[in-house]
């Protein structure tokens, strides 16, 4: 029997055409946040994400209505997710959502809700 397998998703909003600094920068905030959520709610999947090496996959999405429409998924499946909104520092406005993180859990949860999406 193989070993469950764990990662983490990164889904992102392209419709936005932010570059690829602010890309790197929601993205780290989007795997923080949700990586915080399964540490303090599912400790084991979080440790076992560490020791495979912290695996993480970037999706992308057309519109804040699909970024939603994926983020309530992963939590009617009770699955870590965090749904980032920008300070509008730099070039998007307040409160604009940007990107969701999912996980660490494991790939098979998380790949039933993303797993059919196109890479970024």
């Amino acid at each position: 029997m193989l070993a469950m397998r764990f990662k983490q998703v990164i889904v992102i909003r392209t419709d936005l055409k932010m570059s690829k600094g602010k890309i790197a920068v929601q993205v780290a905030h989007a795997s923080v946040s949700a990586a915080e959520d399964s540490r303090t709610r599912f400790p084991n999947w979080w440790r076992n994400w560490l020791l495979q090496g912290q695996k993480k996959v970037a999706v992308k999405v057309k519109s804040k209505d699909d970024l939603i429409r994926i983020f309530n998924e992963a939590k009617r499946n009770d699955l870590p997710a965090s749904l980032i909104a920008d300070r509008g520092l730099t070039e998007l406005k307040p409160g604009t959502i940007t990107c969701v993180g999912i996980g660490p859990a494991p790939e098979r949860l998380i790949d039933k809700i993303t797993g059919s999406m196109p890479l970024l």
